[in-house]
């Protein structure tokens, strides 16, 4: 009887311990990031990312906002903030095959991303 209770009771307190923790949807991630691009809210972006455990290098070429991706999108928005943020995170080679898309964008996102590929 002491064997089943016992039994019982750590079956019961491992099922109770397990609790999964609901993972971000990408749809909401992506949804998030295009928002806080288009406000220009550096703090919030970073903040996001950050809870997430994401950084802007692996999510970079899976968003799209409004049918461009998150730099163009920041040049076009002229979210000089959260823009310079992303150039200064993504790689060169990202940052110059970006460039001439940026180019009926924000200038001081353009500034940036020449310096930071002439660098």
């Amino acid at each position: 009887m002491k064997k089943l209770l016992l039994v019982s009771t750590i079956t019961a307190l491992t099922l109770t311990s397990v609790v999964s923790v609901p993972k971000a949807q990408a749809a909401n991630i992506a949804q998030s990031l295009c928002e806080y691009v288009a406000a220009d809210d550096k703090k919030r972006m970073r903040r996001f990312l950050k809870a997430n455990r994401l950084k802007i290098r692996s999510v970079f070429d899976g968003i799209q906002c409004n049918g461009k991706n998150l730099l163009v999108f920041a040049a076009d928005r002229g979210s000089v903030d959260t823009g310079s943020l992303m150039i200064s995170k993504l790689p060169k080679k990202t940052v110059s095959d970006n460039l001439a898309l940026m180019q009926n964008g924000s200038q001081p996102l353009i500034d940036a991303a020449n310096a930071r590929v002439s660098s």
